[in-house]
C-alpha cells in the first residue's frame, strides 16, 4: 500500500536586505544577500517574520525586480528561484 507524502517541499529562494534592514541577516549573509530554504506556500511577509524583519520597517519590497504593494505582501506565493529584496524609509534632503 502506498501512503502519499504530505510534506511540503523545500523551495530556495534569496533574500536581500538593504540599509538598516541588513542588520537582520545572519553573519553568513555577503552583499547584503542570503540563500535561504522556505516552505511551498510561504509568503514574503512570513520569510522577513522569520527573520525578525518588522513588516512597518519595510517600505519598499521587491519579488524578482517587481514591486508588491503592502497588501500583497501576505497573498503572494514565493517560487523556487526567487529573489526577495527590501528596504527601509529612506529619507534625504
Amino acid at each position: 500500500m502506498c501512503i502519499p507524502d504530505f510534506r511540503l517541499s523545500l523551495l530556495r529562494i534569496v533574500l536581500k536586505l538593504y540599509a538598516s534592514l541588513a542588520e537582520q541577516l545572519p553573519a553568513t549573509a555577503r552583499n547584503h544577500s542570503v540563500d535561504l530554504e522556505v516552505q511551498e506556500g510561504e509568503t514574503p511577509n512570513e520569510v522577513l517574520a522569520r527573520h525578525v524583519v518588522d513588516r512597518e520597517r519595510v517600505h519598499l519590497l521587491l519579488r524578482n525586480g517587481v514591486y508588491l504593494s503592502p497588501s500583497q505582501r501576505d497573498q503572494v506565493v514565493l517560487q523556487d528561484g526567487d529573489v526577495l529584496a527590501a528596504w527601509p524609509p529612506i529619507a534625504g534632503g
